[in-house]
């Protein structure tokens, strides 16, 4: 068999081409696709240790340093200290980073409505299914769920 005939060749294929639709409609708002995903975790819970943040998005340390060095640098997020913890440094949300919410919401959503126009609600359902088992194959248990 061919290599670009296996799943694997498409999903390649796929990931990437949804990662660069990510950027394009992120851009708009001022952030990379990875700064999103950074901004998604903190809106669950916001003050993390950066640390945390690596390992819920199962990244390097120093991926999440360079994230959140963009993500400062455009007043998204600021770092700080908890009154009680002085020796842990953490990431809070600015009002800017809380009002993204809305825009990377919208931009989510239409980007997810406008790859799935071609399939039917059957179609989307199983899709899901079928991601989802491959995500737990990677990643184990996922505490969002």
């Amino acid at each position: 068999m061919e290599f670009n005939r296996t799943v694997s060749f498409l999903l390649w294929r796929v990931a990437t081409s949804h990662k660069t639709h990510i950027e394009r409609r992120l851009a708009d708002i001022g952030l990379h696709g990875g700064q999103a995903f950074v901004l998604m975790e903190l809106w669950k819970r916001d003050g993390r240790r950066q640390v945390d943040l690596a390992g819920e998005l199962g990244i390097s340390p120093p991926t999440v340093n360079k994230t959140l060095t963009g993500l400062i640098d455009g007043g998204f997020v600021t770092r700080g200290r908890y009154e009680d913890d002085a020796r842990s440094t953490r990431i809070f949300l600015t009002d800017l980073g809380r009002q993204a919410r809305v825009a990377v919401e919208k931009q989510w959503h239409e980007l997810e409505e406008e790859i799935l126009t071609e399939l039917t609600e059957t179609e989307r359902l199983v899709l899901f299914d079928l991601l989802t088992k491959l995500k737990h194959f990677y990643f184990g248990t996922d505490p969002d769920e």
